[in-house]
């Protein structure tokens, strides 16, 4: 389910954010980067609105940001790896290295939460963590998120 949404053009290696405000600018970059023509700024506004209700930094050093957008055509994911980690205002209170950035087009809900809930389950495993900062590129990186779901 996770490959359909995302694919190694929507992976970045090597973050160069430091805060949130930078991150959620630099992720919506790798969807444009990987093809995807978006309103930068619409995005941007409703990803803020959904932060602005509870932190998407979960736990663990791992950040799930997500919005619903009417400008987004299709759902989405990108990912993002920040070796140095930045402050995010996680639950925890500890900096984030992972970020799983998903953007969903109106409508279908319960996939949504599908998708998000998959991907708690393989972040909350703290093997697969390493796993995912240790990954060599972005094709081993996609690859091992698969992996995984197929294991859950």
């Amino acid at each position: 389910m996770l490959a359909t949404f995302f694919n190694p053009n929507f992976i970045s290696m090597n973050l160069e954010s430091v805060d949130k405000d930078e991150l959620f600018e630099e992720m919506v970059e790798i969807f444009v980067r990987g093809g995807e023509a978006l309103d930068r700024a619409a995005v941007l506004d409703r990803l803020f609105e959904r932060e602005a209700k509870m932190s998407t930094g979960v736990v663990s050093g791992v950040a799930i940001p997500h919005a619903v957008c009417s400008e987004v055509k299709k759902d989405m994911v990108a990912v993002g790896i920040s070796p140095a980690g930045m402050e995010y205002g996680a639950l925890d209170g500890k900096p984030v290295h992972i970020v799983f950035m998903l953007l969903f087009a109106q409508g279908n809900a319960s996939d949504h939460l599908e998708v998000i809930r998959k991907l708690s389950l393989i972040l909350d495993n703290a093997e697969i963590r390493e796993k995912i900062l240790k990954a060599e590129n972005a094709r081993s990186l996609f690859e091992m998120i698969c992996e995984a779901e197929e294991s859950l």
